[in-house]
């Protein structure tokens, strides 16, 4: 009879325990803090920005500087001349993006834009010649160069030339043009404009399509670094017995929200940090099959003795999140799959203008300039 009376007993909500203040409960905090990527879709997807979301709980959301300051951090990972890879942990998935686009579109970088061509016979039309010719990357600082507008004579401070000709004489096997054959001219444009008017006076230096006024080679960061294409052996054109290149291209500033040939990366991209954790020890003949299951080699077999195996994460940020290891029959139970959500794999691939360290620093410097914008526009 006693059992049935405890049976019959009302639920109280008075009988649930205390929820500590100042601190969420844990599956409140995972939600909170992590993507959970299940079987079928990945849940709690959604970043919470409203301040008061926790304050039954005396949790305060908002977004404080000290906070900030004291959780935002960069951790470089991999770092080489083309590349770099980096965490970056303590922000939202608005300020990372925020960087990927600035990274792609809004830092500058020096591209061909015009191509004069005095002769081609080549089986490569103009017009496509003119487009490989400003996808070829220019080893050179941007920052020592002006922006040029339409009504911009093209001088030494916001042109750079270059000069491509290439001749195959008759009777010689096919010959490749590389981005090699791009010759840097310090002092200028050496294609005469033709003169409109008959009486101008044959002494006068002939007037050319740029306006230089000194070489580029005095420029102290030019004249121990020549300007040259980044990369020597990027193929523009190929030519048979007879047939010519003669042309002269006007590398100029620009951005990448122009066109694509300012980018300064070939890619910039950013993944969250994956958590794999094992709800339960997988050992034996499971452990065997868990490692076999993931394609990236996740997770290792620890020898525990006796015959006895068992699986472990080795490698969680290698995870694809491919979601083979939790699928068929009980495995979701076993492993969960998650996302960090402000905790960032940021990856940077350099064009070759400027190192991917120094493109995020501009990056930065960027992002600044604009909250700078925003605080005095609304002061």
């Amino acid at each position: 009879m006693a059992g049935k009376e405890e049976e019959n007993k009302k639920f109280s909500i008075w009988d649930l325990p205390d929820v500590p203040m100042g601190q969420l409960p844990p599956h409140l905090e995972l939600q909170r803090s992590r993507v959970f990527c299940n079987r079928d879709a990945p849940i709690h997807t959604e970043s919470v920005q409203y301040s008061g979301a926790y304050a039954s709980m005396g949790v305060d959301n908002s977004l404080r500087l000290d906070h900030f300051c004291n959780n935002f951090r960069v951790e470089v990972v991999r770092l080489t001349e083309e590349d770099m890879e980096f965490d970056m942990i303590g922000i939202d998935a608005a300020i990372a993006n925020a960087f990927r686009r600035i990274l792609i579109a809004e830092l500058p970088t020096i591209a061909i834009e015009k191509v004069l061509i005095a002769n081609n016979t080549s089986i490569v039309q103009d017009e496509v010649l003119a487009h490989r010719l400003g996808l070829v990357p220019i080893g050179v600082d941007p920052r020592l160069f002006e922006y040029i507008s339409e009504n911009d004579q093209p001088n030494e401070k916001n042109t750079i030339v270059f000069k491509l000709h290439v001749r195959c004489e008759r009777g010689s096997p096919r010959i490749t043009v590389k981005s090699d054959e791009l010759k840097w001219l310090p002092k200028g444009s050496e294609l005469v404009k033709e003169s409109r008017n008959a009486t101008s006076d044959s002494s006068s230096k002939p007037e050319t399509y740029t306006s230089f006024s000194c070489s580029q080679e005095t420029m102290p960061e030019l004249a121990k670094n020549p300007i040259a294409p980044k990369y020597p052996d990027i193929i523009i054109a190929k030519l048979g017995p007879g047939q010519e290149i003669e042309l002269e291209a006007h590398a100029v500033k620009g951005m990448g929200k122009t066109h694509a040939k300012w980018s300064p990366v070939a890619t910039a991209w950013y993944r969250m940090l994956p958590e794999v954790v094992l709800l339960e020890e997988v050992e034996d003949d499971l452990a065997e099959e868990l490692k076999v299951k993931c394609p990236v080699n996740v997770f290792d077999i620890e020898d525990l003795g006796k015959g006895k195996k068992r699986a472990t994460v080795a490698r969680p940020r290698a995870c694809t999140l491919c979601r083979e290891c939790i699928r068929g029959e009980e495995w979701e139970q076993r492993i969960a799959l998650r996302r960090v959500k402000d905790h960032f794999i940021f990856t940077i691939e350099s064009t070759g203008a400027l190192p991917p360290e120094v493109l995020f620093t501009e990056a930065v410097k960027i992002l600044e300039d604009k909250c700078e914008r925003v605080i005095s526009e609304l002061s």
